[in-house]
């Protein structure tokens, strides 16, 4: 989903190695690449849905891992390329942990499963402890930072997990003063100036990066619902970072990687990112269901380039510098974005999605978009959240009187 500049590809060789042959063999044009053969669609149905999400419960409960501090089967690390000496960082650790429990806590039958609220508080447990790891203090500065990951989901977890189950005695003031981290650790992160946040950036408190839409819509989302669940969140760094997302759109309506956008940016690349921040920018009174509804045709229509790179080695590569890792990023995206839509809009889109996601399940029921056999829990648990998400209760919002009322004026 990204055009790959020089400078990002000697960052990323820095920290994560090679990224194969092609990562910088991109001097072709777009026209030169053949066009991508889609998998075959078949007709998804409501039985087929909600079994999948049952047998996706399943799966995921035999995938938890050991937490290797404690020792507790706490654990769906996110794996990927990037190490930090030779291990997956604890943002990654934390993220793919808490976006595996939101699957699992909004799964159908929570109330009547014992065994996965046991499995909900070990890792609420975890991602409660993980806020005194050192690389996850906001005033950590190395290169590639993973943190945010950490910080975003581990907040959307908790907030969710407080909501759905009794936080056990002995855990409930350790929730609330992670949730408190979490949000100071979004804030402390964000980029000085521009706004918004990016996990890619060089090393040095002193050196920034530009902001990512990538990552900015989520974090968002993180914030506007910290704000609904009453914590208080700094209007500023919500306005700078909304800011950030306008000013990356295309008049296209594609999304640069990073930065603003002082040049257009092919579409087929960008779908994921645009529905990412027309979400975060609709859900603040910043975007419209038309801009909604063309960021998932866009997907619609060019989710076949995403495929090219689905399971494949390396990160950003041509002919549109997709990195597996975008890709049930993007499907969940454009589900959500989709529950947005007018309600008689809604259906049509929801049948045609589903035949797109359903064409890459695996046989074992599991989805996964990278090489690595573990991150089928974030690929699956991706896919649960975009099949429940008409079910789902509708995202949080940020409106004008938040920001008045937050700055004090």
């Amino acid at each position: 989903m990204i055009l790959i500049r020089p400078a990002a590809i000697v960052l990323a060789l820095t920290i994560a190695g090679s990224l194969g042959s092609g990562a910088l063999g991109q001097r072709r044009s777009n026209r030169d690449w053949p066009a991508p053969t889609p998998p075959t669609l078949q007709p998804v149905t409501a039985e087929s849905r909600a079994a999948a999400i049952t047998e996706g419960v399943k799966l995921l409960l035999a995938k938890q891992e050991a937490d290797e501090a404690s020792g507790a089967i706490a654990l769906w690390p996110y794996e990927g390329v990037y190490r930090v000496r030779g291990e997956i960082p604890v943002g990654y650790r934390v993220g793919g942990t808490s976006i595996t429990c939101l699957a699992l806590l909004q799964a159908p039958g929570l109330a009547d499963d014992a065994d996965r609220q046991a499995a909900l508080g070990r890792s609420a447990r975890f991602v409660v402890d993980a806020i005194k790891h050192p690389l996850m203090d906001p005033g950590y500065d190395g290169g590639y930072d993973v943190r945010g990951w950490g910080y975003t989901y581990g907040l959307k977890f908790l907030l969710a997990y407080r909501t759905a189950l009794k936080v056990p005695d002995d855990l409930a003031v350790g929730v609330e003063d992670a949730i408190q981290f979490y949000i100071h650790g979004i804030e402390q992160t964000e980029i000085p100036k521009a706004g918004g946040w990016n996990y890619a950036r060089p090393a040095g408190k002193e050196k920034v990066a530009p902001p990512s839409p990538f990552m900015t819509g989520p974090t968002l989302e993180a914030l506007y619902e910290a704000h609904a669940a009453g914590y208080d969140v700094d209007a500023k760094v919500v306005s700078r970072a909304l800011d950030a997302l306008d000013a990356a759109r295309t008049p296209s309506g594609s999304y640069v990687y990073s930065g603003s956008a002082g040049r257009g940016e092919p579409t087929p690349g960008s779908v994921g990112r645009m529905l990412s921040a027309e979400t975060a920018l609709y859900l603040a009174g910043r975007s419209d269901q038309t801009r909604l509804r063309g960021a998932i045709d866009a997907f619609l229509v060019h989710w076949p380039w995403l495929d090219q790179r689905r399971q494949k080695n390396g990160t950003h590569e041509g002919p549109y510098g997709v990195a597996p890792y975008y890709y049930y990023y993007a499907h969940l995206a454009a589900a959500r974005a989709i529950e947005m839509l007018p309600a008689m809009e809604r259906g049509e889109y929801r049948r045609r999605y589903a035949e797109v996601l359903f064409a890459t399940r695996e046989e074992d029921g599991s989805w996964n978009d990278r090489v690595f056999p573990r991150s089928s829990a974030f690929g699956t648990s991706m896919a649960m959240l975009s099949l429940m998400a008409p079910e789902t209760k509708a995202p949080a919002r940020w409106t004008v009187e938040n920001s008045k009322v937050e700055a004090g004026e």
